[in-house]
């Protein structure tokens, strides 16, 4: 507790802006609280506590002391780069229940701040030439809740599925699921911990009980505790580090930017995974992808997901074709999204709220040009914001369009050209993506131009997958792909040259980029803390600090500036009235006696 008041007093700064009182200073925290304080009083209280905030370390930046000058931790040889695949006999990815009956894979996943999408497994899952799909009509989907252990007055049914993934050639084998269900549970109290059970009651096979806490309802002065963001996780044993270190940090939501199981990837070349399909199945026009790892993952998270909501987007590896044409199937089927909660016709698309942030998560690898139906729905579901309620908005996608290492070098700029407009005018805070395996925040940029108003970007695919971590910069002699290297499955390419200094006329910088704060090639996982309506503290941790005491590989304050960053899309926002940028609470000190003010600071120093 003491650190936290530490830190949060670190983070202060003074507002030298002029407001009422010429002789009055704005002290803006990162918490709840700001102070005005007399110019006189300050400077006292500077001097006199300078001693207590310099013992107590060095101060957590915040993105209003950017841009800052681009810093590059290079990968360290100490570590491997990678790790293999987890066998499918792994004790965490093997079937626990005795009964096939029994749920499995359970997981949480949000609706509407009132509702939560419980899903589960049952049945067994068959591989072979020829596959029979099972009948989920002849089982039950039930959710048992409620607020107290072993009590469950709350009852809900849903509805069960199958899918199946096929491919008719030789040498390659067909899928067909267990049942997968999904129910919709609702007439949920925000921050309420609830106690559920799962199954066919008729069985009877339900599951043994767990509990899960709901989110705050959509408000300003409402947050979850911590938001976890992770990519590229995939099944080796750093993903095994990854998501013990994660649960360690104990989130209250979990976001994963795409790339899940990479089962496209799983015994391609014996076992250790392929960059390409034609050098494993010269003879087949499409790549087998081995559906058990989907259930090995489903096993391998349930200790995460059955407990805390996690939401999803797409990524590449989620593809996987099928002879027929059919793509994304298994995503499709498996995960339950907000999405005709949100207006939107897609799972590739959609969007919700956490307490006071909105989060928009946008598919790469559907329609995103201006003239589709998934620009359409950004635009209808962003002019319906109210910041005043939500302040935050958050935007997710699996691929970066700001990137400056060598994988997926503007890979994606097609998409970046399309939407990014839209997300400067309604003043997104923050956009998280995956892809490349690495670790890599950006100072806040606009169109590749330093931008106070730009959203904060950051590439957080580093989950530990089959790939290994990325290491080469687009900016070391050698390591500047060409132009046609980096092309998406799915979509256009649409390469650019720089036209302004110190990169004018050249496809890679030939230094880090001034947009790149910060970058390392490290396998970890990144957690939100949002703090209110202005302020929220980023923490990136690495995997190899699990063992390692308040040890993380980057941190800083993320400030959000609605009175500087003002446009048409923000206007409720500002209101009538002014916001106090970073605060929600201001005390006029010249009510206070100045010992008061004194003994206040000491006491929580």
């Amino acid at each position: 507790m003491l650190d936290t008041i530490r830190n949060s007093l670190h983070a202060c700064r003074p507002n030298w802006n002029q407001r009422d009182n010429p002789w009055t200073i704005y002290l803006t925290m990162p918490p709840s609280t700001s102070f005005i304080i007399p110019t006189p009083l300050l400077m006292l209280i500077a001097v006199t506590t300078m001693p207590f905030l310099l013992a107590a370390g060095e101060s957590i930046p915040t993105t209003l002391d950017g841009p800052f000058k681009p810093l590059t931790r290079r990968f360290d040889p100490s570590l491997r780069r990678g790790s293999g695949d987890l066998p499918i006999d792994h004790p965490r990815l093997r079937k626990r229940n005795v009964s096939s009956d029994l749920p499995e894979q359970i997981a949480l996943a949000l609706s509407t701040p009132s509702s939560i999408w419980v899903s589960w497994v049952t049945g067994d899952a068959v591989v072979g030439k020829y596959v029979k799909p099972l009948d989920a009509t002849l089982v039950s989907s039930e959710v048992w809740y409620g607020k107290e252990k072993g009590k469950y007055p709350l009852k809900k049914k849903g509805n069960a599925t199958v899918y199946s993934q096929l491919y008719p050639f030789d040498g390659l084998l067909n899928y067909t699921s267990g049942i997968i269900h999904h129910v919709l549970i609702d007439g949920l109290e925000p921050e309420t911990k609830y106690y559920y059970r799962c199954g066919d009651s008729s069985v009877p096979a339900m599951s043994d009980e767990i509990s899960f806490e709901t989110l705050p309802l959509p408000s300003k002065d409402s947050y979850p505790h911590r938001i976890a963001f992770v990519g590229d996780l995939g099944l080796t044993s750093n993903t095994t580090t990854t998501i013990d270190h994660l649960m360690d940090n104990d989130p209250s939501l979990v976001v994963i930017v795409g790339d899940l199981t990479y089962a496209n990837q799983y015994r391609t070349t014996g076992g250790k995974g392929a960059s390409c399909f034609s050098c494993s199945f010269p003879d087949a026009p499409i790549r087998e992808t081995y559906q058990p790892r989907w259930d090995a993952w489903g096993r391998f998270m349930e200790p995460l997901t059955s407990k805390v909501p996690t939401m999803v987007i797409e990524g590449n590896h989620e593809i996987e074709p099928q002879a027929s044409g059919v793509t994304f199937r298994s995503y499709s089927e498996r995960f339950a999204v907000p999405a005709s909660e949100s207006g939107s016709n897609s799972n590739f698309y959609y969007s919700f709220d956490a307490g006071g942030v909105h989060f928009v998560m946008l598919g790469a690898y559907v329609d995103y040009n201006q003239t589709g139906a998934q620009y359409a729905w950004l635009k209808e579901d962003l002019s319906k914001v109210d910041r005043a309620v939500t302040p935050w908005l958050v935007a997710t996608m699996h691929p970066p369009w700001y990137n400056s290492y060598s994988s997926h070098y503007q890979e994606f700029e097609c998409m970046r050209q399309e939407m990014e407009e839209l997300l400067y005018q309604h003043r997104v805070d923050i956009i998280f993506a995956g892809h490349v395996h690495a670790y890599e925040r950006m100072n806040r940029i606009y169109n590749y131009t330093l931008d106070p108003c730009g959203a904060v970007y950051i590439t957080i695919g580093d989950g530990g997958n089959i790939e290994k971590v990325d290491v080469d910069f687009a900016d070391d002699p050698g390591k500047c792909p060409s132009p046609g290297d980096n092309v998406p499955e799915i979509g256009g390419s649409c390469p650019l040259n720089f036209t302004s200094a110190p990169a004018k006329d050249k496809f890679c910088w030939d230094r880090q980029p001034d947009w790149s704060a910060f970058r390392e090639s490290s396998f970890g996982h990144g957690i939100l803390e949002v703090m209110n309506s202005t302020y929220a503290l980023w923490t990136w941790h690495r995997n190899q600090d699990v063992y390692k005491d308040d040890s993380y590989g980057d941190q800083i304050y993320i400030v959000r500036q609605p009175n500087l960053c003002i446009s048409p899309a923000t206007s409720r926002e500002a209101g009538g009235g002014r916001e106090a940028s970073g605060c929600e609470n201001r005390f006029s000190s010249p009510s206070f006696p100045m010992f008061i003010w004194i003994f206040l600071m000491f006491g929580i120093l």
